[in-house]
C-alpha cells in the first residue's frame, strides 16, 4: 500500500482506536461461521469470525461446487443459494442455480437446477423466501425459480432473454445481465442489464414466481449498471454502474416502481482517466453511511447519507488492501469491514469508526482462493 500523510494516519488511528474501544460491548461474544464464494472448484469456502480481534480462521471447505460467483440466504436464514458461473451443466449450455440447508455452520446440498443460459453470476431471494431469481452475465438473461419450504429449488418457472446492446465495443456488444433485487415492498423485481444500460423492472408474483414487464430505468449510454441497492428508508436507491465508474441516486416509486434520476455521483478521483470499473454497495444499518467498491485503481469510497432523503456527501477515498475488488461487507457489529479481492486472493479487514463511519486506511489480510462474495452465518 502506499505511504500515507500524517492526516491520512490519524484517520486511520481514530478508526481502529474506536473500533478497539468498543469492542469491550461485544468481547463476550462467540466466533461466528462465514461463507466465502470462490471461483474455484472448491466453490464456498468455509471461516471462523472473531470480532474482538477481527480474525478470520479458515475452517475448510464448506461445498465442493464449482466456480461460484454469488451465495445469498433466504430470509430465515435456515437455506443458502449459489450462483455457479459455467458454460454447461446437465449437459445443457447454462449455469447453475443450487441450494443448501444450513446447520450448525455447515452446509448440506438440497437441489440444483439448470438456469436460463451460460454465466450465471447473481442469485437473489425475494422477501418472502419463495422466489429465487438467477441473472446470467455471458447469456444475457434472467429466470424464476420457487423455493419450496424445504429449501428446494423448481425447475425454472420464468425467464427472459435481453436484447439490448449499448455504446462500448468491448463490454457492451450483447445484454449482459448482471444483478437482481427487490423492491421494499416485494411487488416488484429488477434486473440489470450492464449490456443494454437497462435495469427491467417486472412486478413480481411471488405466489408463482411469475414475473410481468412494469418497466424500465435507463441509464446513461455507456454507464453499464452492474448493481441496484435500496436505502432503509424504502424510496431511495443506489444503481452502481460499472463501465463509467458513477452511482445513479435513484428515486423508486412505491405506486408502479419506477426509478427516477435524482443525481449522479463520480467515484474516481478528478483527472483520473485509466481503466477503472466500479463494482458494489454497502449500507450501514442505520441507513447514515453508503460504501461503494471501484476495481481496477481499486479503492473504497465512504460517503454520509441523510437518512430520511438518501442524499450522500462524500467522507473519502481508501484502500480496499488488495486487487480487484468483487464484494464487501460490514461484520454484524459494524466495527469492520471485509473486502473480497479477487485477484489478489485475499480477504482484506478495516476497522470502521460508527459514529463517523470513517474506514482505517490500513488493515490486514488472509487468504481466500478468488473470494467473490463474503457471507455471514
Amino acid at each position: 500500500m502506499k505511504k500515507h500523510s500524517r492526516r491520512e494516519f490519524l484517520i486511520t488511528a481514530s478508526a481502529a482506536t474506536v473500533a478497539v474501544a468498543a469492542s469491550s460491548s461485544f468481547a463476550a461474544s462467540p466466533r461466528q461461521r462465514v461463507f466465502v464464494g470462490s471461483g474455484t472448484p472448491n466453490g464456498i469456502l468455509a471461516y471462523d469470525w472473531d470480532p474482538v480481534s477481527a480474525e478470520l480462521t479458515p475452517v475448510g471447505v464448506a461445498a465442493k461446487i464449482p466456480s461460484v460467483a454469488w451465495i445469498t440466504f433466504s430470509p430465515n436464514r435456515e437455506f443458502v443459494f449459489t450462483a455457479s458461473e459455467l458454460d454447461t451443466f446437465n449437459g445443457k449450455p447454462t449455469g447453475e442455480v443450487a441450494s443448501f440447508r444450513v446447520e450448525n455452520g455447515e452446509l448440506h446440498p438440497l437441489s440444483a437446477q439448470n438456469s436460463a443460459s451460460v454465466g450465471t453470476c447473481y442469485v437473489a431471494v425475494d422477501h418472502t423466501g419463495h422466489v429465487l431469481i438467477s441473472a446470467d452475465y455471458g447469456g444475457g438473461s434472467a429466470s424464476s425459480f420457487l423455493i419450496s419450504s424445504s429449501g428446494s429449488l423448481s425447475p425454472l418457472v420464468w425467464t427472459e432473454h435481453y436484447t439490448f446492446h449499448g455504446p462500448n465495443a468491448d463490454r457492451q456488444q450483447s445484454a449482459h445481465a448482471h444483478f437482481a433485487s427487490f423492491s421494499p415492498d416485494n411487488r416488484y423485481a429488477y434486473i440489470n442489464d450492464l449490456g443494454g444500460d437497462v435495469i427491467h423492472i417486472y412486478s413480481l408474483n411471488a405466489a408463482t414466481a411469475v414475473l410481468t414487464p412494469a418497466g424500465t430505468y435507463h441509464a446513461r449510454g455507456g454507464a453499464g449498471p452492474r448493481t441496484l441497492h435500496f436505502h432503509p428508508n424504502e424510496h431511495t436507491a443506489y444503481g452502481v454502474n460499472e463501465l463509467d465508474s458513477t452511482v445513479d441516486v435513484l428515486d423508486w416509486s412505491k405506486a408502479d416502481g419506477s426509478l427516477t434520476l435524482v443525481k449522479r455521483i463520480d467515484l474516481l478521483p478528478e483527472g483520473y482517466h485509466g481503466l477503472s470499473r466500479a463494482c458494489d454497495t454497502v449500507i450501514s444499518k442505520n441507513g447514515r453511511f453508503v460504501y461503494f467498491a471501484n476495481r481496477d485503481n481499486d479503492f473504497l469510497y465512504s460517503l454520509r447519507a441523510d437518512p430520511k432523503t438518501g442524499a450522500l456527501t462524500p467522507i473519502g477515498r481508501s484502500s480496499c488492501g488488495g486487487k480487484i475488488p468483487r464484494n464487501f461487507v460490514l461484520d454484524p457489529t459494524e466495527h469492520w469491514m471485509l473486502v473480497a479481492n479477487q485477484d489478489s486472493n485475499r480477504i482484506s479487514v478495516f476497522a470502521r469508526n460508527p459514529e463517523t463511519g470513517v474506514l482505517a486506511q490500513e488493515g490486514k489480510s488472509f487468504a481466500a482462493a478468488t473470494p467473490m462474495r463474503i457471507l455471514f452465518v
